[in-house]
């Protein structure tokens, strides 16, 4: 199987039974507002796989001044508490190791609940 190759799940229904399980299920209510509700970045190769970031963390600054600094999880995922989303501004992110050197500087635009920094 060749990576980043995606299969689908096995099936295993109720056991002794043959039973159809309904394919689709009805549509449900549009949401109006975000679904994350706090900035949130990802940290991703050129294949969309999540870097290991154990020790790395991200500084967001908005004109230069920094608004807040987070520390990253280890499957490549990183928050801002105190940034709400959508967002009405651009940012700019930086990604840096606990030495302070920084690996990738990225602008974040206004209008974005998620944002990933690929490579």
């Amino acid at each position: 199987m060749a990576a980043g190759h995606r299969v689908k799940p096995l099936y295993y229904g109720p056991k002794g039974k043959k039973k159809v399980i309904r394919r689709t299920a009805k549509a449900g209510t549009l949401q109006n507002g975000p679904t994350l509700n706090r900035l949130t970045v990802l940290w991703v190769n050129n294949n969309g796989v999540p870097f290991d970031t154990t020790g790395f963390n991200a500084a967001l600054y908005r004109g230069g001044i920094l608004v807040q600094t987070a520390r990253f999880d280890r499957f490549g995922v990183v928050f801002f508490s105190l940034v709400g989303t959508l967002t009405t501004v651009s940012y700019t992110i930086q990604l840096y190791d606990n030495a302070g050197r920084v690996f990738r500087q990225s602008t974040i635009p206004a209008g974005v609940e998620a944002f990933a920094v690929i490579g």
